[in-house]
């Protein structure tokens, strides 16, 4: 590299370092944390260190309390300071800010863009780069992850992001590895960085033009052939647990599953995994007489894995493979230092049992993870905010902005938070400011959300993310309030800066007896003007609808499942029948009868069905017919067609195309 020319105190014959200029203060914090760069940001400015030149392209600076620290190319981690802090410490990011303040402007890099240019590709980079960066070992492992396949989601600018499955790898400075953030912990998952590599090379060459796009990476050479699903074994239980149903399981087919769910796991099929372990998990609580087992949810798990086991098998496509079949993901990824905003709270309750779930929104990735705990105990949402996680209340990590050096995420998107007195945890009171949230989390258009929703592939092969669907929505303005006092249902409407409708709709429970009355009060304007609502969101009726974690006005963000009954708020009023109310829809109607009445079939056993099911479905079958469901209603013909007291393989899959096709029917209602 050239050297910079003398001419600023301090500063005279400090070689030229691109990487160092690149650097901005939000680049430092993802490779720090935001207060050592607050604090040796005003420490170079009050008092800046003289600079000089090491070794090579080294850069010297000494400050003025004696310490002395050296910066050689190849990222901070290769800085060598005499202060005696473990890692890296105020004095290599004072350097940083000193070398920028006293070279300001040099010639752009040529891996920089430019105004008139494309955004840099760390696709450029070659393999010989990454083995020098992470090494042989690691390299080799990403190459095994390769060979399977895999997906990323890319999202291309000055700082590349790929978001991967197990770890979002963020690219700071055009042209250098040694400047690479990735919210897994430091050596545990280097191999991402090869991953999120040769992820940008793919989208080099599959989507050239796109800002954001997902690509498929790796797995079988075109025209190869990939026989099976690796499912099989499995499809047979699921198939066994169709014939018996819940109802006439043995023992001996509870104790089958543990032993399927420990191949899964060796297999690495992460998605079939966990609904084999669901699926085990609904024959145990109904021997249990639990309140945890649900018919529709047995349902459902069956037809997953046979809807996974089709759709490889349909299409060898590796990259399909792995998103199906969840085979790149790793089992959990230890995390460095993050910060999780909180996007509020679900409280549930079975039998004594009390859950609750809190969304974090990790913006430096644009995902959403959740944390959950649970207790024996008989306390409601507002007692169970004040319980204590992480060395905060729930309420507070619910609602705050939690900064840990202990989470572990899961493949699952889930995250386990610790306490440790070593790696701390702090939480900090949140204002509910949600617009520094990245796009993928913050939406601010309601059209273009209803269509990333309408193009996602059906629920029963998507990932098992649980929460792949929670949002924020900016609120320009709320519109009608409608209550359904039958359902307990409260129905807000919020519109976008366009105009574009978007329905708040939440339910009352039990264990959230403040629900309603939060929900109520937070978009009615009492509270300042609502700003944001964070929630689960899914189409119906043409128009987006959420259901509400948490809601942003002015303050702290409001978590309605864990807030306390309004005193003062009143009964609420009723509003005219729509969509939202209590008058029913024929066509949901005949569709919800037909998806109830096949999820019994499936409670009882193909094989043990009286004949009084069998006119439940012929009647459910004349009602999809009446609504002009007639695909559907063929659906139910051929299970009546194929049942007897020994079905077979036929029956089987006659079942399964008709749940399938009735679920997926109510999904787009």
């Amino acid at each position: 590299m050239s050297e910079l020319a003398s001419g600023s105190p301090g500063s005279a014959g400090v070689p030229a370092r691109a990487d160092l200029r690149a650097l901005d203060a939000d680049a430092l914090a993802a490779l720090a944390n935001r207060g050592l760069v607050k604090r040796a940001a005003r420490e170079a400015e009050r008092e800046p260190p003289v600079l000089s030149a090491g070794d090579g392209v080294t850069v010297v600076a000494e400050f003025a309390d004696g310490v002395r620290a050296e910066l050689p190319e190849g990222g901070l981690e290769q800085g060598r300071c005499t202060c005696g802090a473990a890692g890296v410490c105020r004095h290599l990011i004072g350097l940083i800010f000193a070398y920028q303040a006293a070279r300001p402007e040099t010639a752009p890099s040529p891996d920089e863009p430019t105004e008139d240019g494309p955004a840099w590709s760390p696709g450029g980079f070659t393999d010989e780069d990454l083995a020098a960066r992470i090494g042989n070992r690691l390299v080799e492992a990403a190459r095994r992850t390769h060979q399977a396949g895999y997906t990323a989601r890319i999202r291309r600018g000055t700082a590349p992001v790929a978001e991967l499955p197990a770890a979002t790898v963020r690219f700071l400075v055009p042209g250098d590895l040694g400047y690479v953030h990735t919210d897994a912990r430091a050596g545990v998952r280097d191999d991402v960085i090869a991953l999120a590599v040769w992820a940008f090379r793919a989208a080099d060459e599959q989507s050239p033009g796109a800002d954001e796009c997902s690509v498929d990476v790796g797995g079988a050479p075109a025209g190869a052939t990939v026989t099976g699903s690796g499912l099989e074994p499995v499809i047979e239980f699921a198939a066994e647990v169709l014939r018996s149903g819940a109802v006439h399981a043995g023992p001996g087919l509870v104790a089958a599953a543990a032993g399927h769910v420990a191949a899964l796991d060796r297999a690495g099929l992460r998605w079939p995994l966990d609904a084999t372990a669901e699926l085990a998990d609904q024959l145990s609580a109904y021997r249990d007489r639990s309140a945890r087992y649900s018919p529709g949810q047995l349902a459902d798990l069956i037809a997953e894995l046979f809807a996974r086991h089709r759709a490889v098998t349909a299409d060898s496509g590796a990259g399909l493979r792995a998103r199906v079949l969840g085979s790149e993901e790793a089992a959990e990824t230890p995390l460095r230092r993050v910060r999780l905003d909180g996007l509020g709270a679900r409280v549930t309750a079975i039998d004594s049992q009390r859950r609750v779930e809190i969304f974090h929104g990790q913006a430096a990735s644009g995902v959403v993870l959740v944390s959950h705990r649970q207790w024996e105990t008989d306390e409601d949402g507002p007692a169970l905010g004040r319980r204590r996680i992480a060395g905060a209340t729930v309420d507070a990590v619910a609602s705050g902005a939690l900064v840990t050096e202990s989470a572990v995420r899961s493949a699952s998107r889930t995250v386990r938070l610790s306490v440790s007195r070593i790696a701390k945890s702090t939480v900090t009171v949140s204002n509910g400011a949600w617009d520094g949230l990245p796009p993928g989390l913050l939406t601010y258009d309601y059209a273009k959300l209803a269509a990333e929703l309408d193009a996602m592939p059906p629920r029963p092969v998507r990932a098992r993310v649980r929460a792949e669907l929670v949002r924020v929505l900016a609120i320009a303005e709320v519109g009608e309030v409608r209550y359904a006092p039958g359902a307990q249902r409260l129905s807000v409407d919020i519109r976008d800066a366009s105009g574009i409708t978007a329905t708040v709709v939440a339910t009352h429970a039990a264990v959230a007896p403040g629900r309603l009355d939060a929900v109520a009060v937070a978009l009615d304007g009492r509270r300042g003007t609502p700003r944001f609502v964070a929630g689960s969101v899914h189409r119906s009726g043409g128009r987006v609808i959420v259901d509400p974690y948490a809601i942003a006005a002015d303050g702290p963000p409001v978590i309605p499942d864990l807030a306390g009954p309004a005193i003062g708020q009143g009964p609420l009023s009723a509003g005219a029948p729509g969509p939202d109310g209590d008058v029913g829809d024929p066509l949901s109607e005949a569709v919800a009868t037909a998806r109830d009445v096949l999820a019994e079939a499936a409670h009882s056993g193909l094989a043990h069905l009286p004949d009084a099911h069998t006119d439940r479905l012929r009647t459910a079958r004349a009602a999809l017919a009446r609504t002009g469901l007639h695909r559907l209603a063929s659906a139910l013909d051929e299970v009546v067609k194929h049942l007897s007291p020994d079905p077979g393989a036929e029956a089987t899959r006659a079942w399964v195309d008709a749940y399938l096709r009735v679920s997926l029917a109510a999904d787009l209602l």
